[in-house]
């Protein structure tokens, strides 16, 4: 039997569009609300050191009126492991940052960092938020999260979504994979994320040992032409019908 495979769609993008002109619309609590109603099974922030996006008080909302889980990214810092504490979401995922990258790119140096990152783990864990790292599908930083006692990785697929050539697509889509697996024998829950798409995320949804993918900005964009609901709704159905599948999509 497959397993089931959840959708965490990130609402970041819409604070973006927001935080462009000043005042309260879009509301990104409103379009965690509809991404519930849509089929969405969790939600996803990032609250930068720099509020590019997300605001104090957008965490505090969330907290209050979803009832999705809230998946809360941050770097680590003694602000935001202080900001994560005080919230106590769900989970917390602790991803790379630097002010001058629009977005997150690559994945968190778990092997290199590891004295640095080892007290936010297990500070955020014994708090009991689920945390998880986003890092490369490398197997020395899976091996860098479990010595970390993190419990949860998220593979980052920004390279095989930037990827055109056919042979370079696979090889990023085998070596997802292969960390995908990995990640299962040494006792980690593994989620990915990172650039999916209508047209690619397929055959990452497909890979059986990854229990959760988080899409935001590609949802964001698609509903300005149909809709958040149209657009977690068709994100969602291609993922059921990966999962489905006998073989990976190509």
């Amino acid at each position: 039997m497959n397993r089931p495979l959840r959708l965490g769609v990130n609402i970041d993008h819409v604070a973006t569009v927001r935080n462009a002109r000043g005042g309260p619309h879009p509301d990104p609590v409103r379009a965690a609300l509809l991404a519930a109603e849509a089929g969405a099974d969790g939600i996803t922030a990032h609250l930068r050191e720099d509020r590019r996006h997300i605001i104090d008080s957008d965490i505090s909302r969330l907290m209050e009126q979803i009832g999705l889980p809230l998946n809360l990214e941050i770097a680590a810092t003694e602000e935001m492991l202080a900001i994560a504490l005080r919230h106590r979401p769900h989970a917390v995922c602790i991803v790379p940052e630097r002010r001058e990258e629009r977005t997150t790119e690559g994945g968190l140096d778990a092997m290199g960092q590891r004295d640095h990152l080892r007290r936010y783990v297990e500070e955020l864990g014994a708090a009991g938020i689920r945390v998880s790292l986003f890092i490369a599908p490398d197997p020395e930083q899976l091996d860098a999260a479990i010595s970390l006692g993190a419990p949860v990785v998220e593979l980052h697929t920004g390279s095989y979504a930037d990827a055109e050539d056919p042979a370079a697509v696979k090889a990023e889509l085998d070596r997802l994979e292969a960390a995908a697996a990995y990640a299962e024998t040494i006792g980690l829950e593994c989620h990915a994320g990172h650039g999916l798409r209508f047209d690619n995320v397929m055959p990452v949804a497909s890979i059986p040992t990854v229990v959760e993918l988080n899409i935001g900005h590609f949802l964001i964009g698609e509903a300005i032409f149909t809709g958040l609901d149209g657009s977690i709704r068709q994100m969602r159905a291609l993922m059921d019908r990966a999962r489905m599948a006998e073989s990976r999509p190509v």
